[in-house]
């Protein structure tokens, strides 16, 4: 449930000591060790929703990554019990488990309660690492009900168990018979007074892993979840970010049928890089450090657009599809229909913020860019087919750049993109602070005018859409300003277009998507949906784009009236009425069969209304499920559409 806040609470200050408004020493509060990460598990994880949750997971399987990076494994289990414990093995040469020098404690228990104690410092360990900088094993361990690890090492079988990070017991040793192999297994129940629900997604964590073999090939991950719906997935790539890249391309028709793929160490970093064009129009580039995802790029990928934008102007000009008079490409041009993964590992990586989302090494992007510029210059030298191909992908890009300039200066001439000629259908609310408003994208003219009758016109607009807008998946730049919906809507949100396009002049902080319950309905969200993901990202990674959620029955007995949003919702309440309907039931197929004050009550208002907010977990699904679903290759839509149709629900 979504509410809107029309004020912001006034800050206040107090003081526990000496009396209002004194600061003093006595106002400090120092948290010893994994009492820090209790009180405030937000700094270390991010999180302490489903997200947070994943992240414990993720930092103990980046602890094995970690092991086969080093060349010490090659197996990685993950396990969901059924009762939400999670158990992660690796078969890497385990924790240590002798007295650690400064702390006098087993080196397994030194990890796993000291905050900064790993052996990703100071370059004994590990040459390249990722984790949370080091803290992640003792943060996992503060923030689990309960944990328990198990060290195979030497022949013999460590064990310590742990309760919300406090050690039950030392390190001991097992009795028994000599065991044979090394590595670590740790087991653990995330704390349910930290986390809201211990609601893993399978889906989301088996992407993670998926990704996570994929940049380090010759490792085996096994993925099973143990809960009532029994999965399992496993991993394992020999070829890395070749295939990687193979995989983002699946469904594309690529120009060329093998990526263009370096493998490179210079000066310490290792670089990986995979590179194949396809016919869309649009760029899916996916860059990591130390198999981190960097979300934000970073020095690796500049490196990359830099020495891919130069190596292809510099063999268009040799090869005298530039001619001399010619502009040069735009980085615009040349990653039209690219997809690429750059990977790098490196010694010593500097992260910017605690979430590393971009990669700071200035020394990185010179070495990237180095070894990017040898193999890629090389490849359009030797298969001069494959560089035609993609030059001519590009030089076409740069038209269609060039015809939407032109279009959208006519369009902008014509005051149409310009905040204030807003368009005609727009029925705008008076509130002036993005934050408290609103905007509705209603389907069609009909249930735009119930919408507009039911609005709160303070904080509400409304913007009516007539039929279905351009599949942006098929469309380059020009054609889609040339479409009335697209323009409309560019207009209304504020934010420009292109070169010209800044979120932060966003109008509206909630945008949502509100459409029929019915095939149509589902086929314009999805056609919104793709403009947003593809033109405005930036809009869903700010969490401003929404869908409504307008019922699907009402049940009136008298003066009462009840509403559903789901068909299980409906088959709930008949089955505690035996089945027998009191009142009359009513199916809405279109927002248009609802007046103003039933779609107020049950899709606008802020205190009942039900939204769901659009967000982006796994880009590379995203990506490829667009691709299937609005792309020009039939095949894979069929065979999606196939294997989905028990699950879907047939409106007619």
């Amino acid at each position: 449930m979504t509410t809107t806040a029309r004020t912001k609470p006034a800050r206040t200050a107090s003081a526990s000591n000496g009396g209002p408004g004194t600061y003093t020493a006595a106002n400090i509060q120092v948290l010893e060790g994994l009492e820090a990460v209790r009180r405030r598990p937000g700094m270390y994880i991010g999180s302490t929703d489903q997200r947070g949750l994943h992240h414990l997971i993720y930092e103990i399987v980046d602890n094995a990554i970690d092991e086969a990076m080093a060349g010490f494994c090659d197996r990685i289990e993950v396990v969901i019990e059924a009762d939400g414990h999670v158990r992660v093995f690796d078969n890497g040469r385990g924790i240590p488990v002798d007295t650690h020098e400064k702390t006098g404690l087993s080196a397994v228990e030194t990890v796993l309660t000291v905050l900064h104690a790993g052996g990703k410092f100071g370059g004994g360990g590990y040459k390249v690492s990722g984790g949370l900088h080091g803290v992640g094993a003792s943060v996992v361990n503060a923030l689990s009900e309960s944990l328990e690890v198990e060290v195979l090492q030497g022949g013999g079988r460590y064990r310590q168990s742990y309760v919300r990070g406090v050690p039950t017991g030392p390190l001991t040793k097992v009795r028994g018979p000599q065991v044979e192999g090394s590595g670590t297994t740790i087991r653990f129940l995330p704390d349910s007074k930290v986390f809201e629900a211990l609601d893993y997604d399978f889906d989301m964590l088996a992407g993670r892993f998926r990704e996570m073999a994929y940049l380090t090939k010759g490792v085996f991950i096994r993925f099973v979840d143990e809960r009532a719906e029994f999965a399992e997935r496993s991993y394992y790539f020999d070829s890395g970010v070749e295939a990687f890249v193979r995989h983002i391309n699946r469904g594309k028709g690529v120009l060329h049928p093998d990526p263009i793929y370096v493998i490179e160490e210079r000066d310490g970093v290792q670089v990986e890089v995979g590179i194949q064009y396809n016919s869309s129009f649009g760029e899916s580039v996916y860059s990591f450090a130390n198999c981190i995802k960097t979300i934000d790029g970073g020095s690796h990928l500049t490196g990359f657009r830099t020495a891919l934008t130069r190596v292809l102007n510099d063999h268009a000009r040799k090869a005298k599809i530039l001619k001399d008079s010619d502009p040069n490409l735009t980085g615009d041009d040349v990653r039209e229909g690219l997809s690429a993964v750059v990977s790098v590992k490196i010694g010593e990586p500097q992260f910017e913020g605690q979430t590393k989302t971009r990669l700071g090494n200035p020394e990185v992007k010179g070495i990237v860019e180095s070894v990017v510029a040898g193999k890629l210059g090389q490849t359009l030298e030797e298969n001069p087919a494959i560089a035609r191909r993609v030059l001519d992908k590009a030089l076409t890009a740069a038209r269609a750049r060039e015809a939407a300039r032109k279009a959208r200066d006519l369009v902008q001439r014509k005051g149409l993109l310009e905040g204030s000629a807003l368009p005609g259908k727009l029925a705008d609310c008076s509130e002036s602070n993005p934050e408290f408003a609103e905007l509705y994208i209603v389907e069609g003219d009909s249930a735009g005018g119930s919408a507009k009758g039911a609005r709160d016109r303070r904080t509400q607009a409304v913007l009516p859409l007539r039929g279905k807008i351009l599949n942006v998946e098929k469309a380059r730049l020009d054609k889609m300003l040339e479409n009335e919906q697209v323009r409309n809507m560019i207009t209304a949100l504020g934010t420009g277009f292109g070169d010209d396009y800044d979120p932060a002049k966003l109008r509206y902080h909630k945008i949502i998507i509100m459409t029929d319950a019915d095939v149509d309905g589902a086929h314009i969200r999805t056609l919104l949906l793709t403009f947003f993901y593809r033109f405005m990202h930036e809009l869903i990674e700010g969490g401003y784009l929404y869908i409504a959620q307008p019922p699907l029955y009402s049940i009136t007995h008298g003066r009462n009236v009840t509403w559903f949003h789901t068909d299980r919702e409906l088959e709930v309440h008949l089955k505690k009425s035996a089945g027998k309907i009191q009142g009359s039931l009513q199916r809405y197929k279109g927002l248009g069969e609802m007046n103003p004050e039933q779609l107020w009550e049950t899709t606008m208002d802020p205190e009942k209304r039900l939204l769901l907010r659009v967000e982006v977990h796994d880009a590379e699904e995203a990506d490829e499920l667009f691709t299937m679903l609005m792309g020009d290759d039939v095949p894979p839509r069929r065979a999606f559409i196939t294997a989905n149709a028990l699950e879907a629900t047939l409106d007619v």
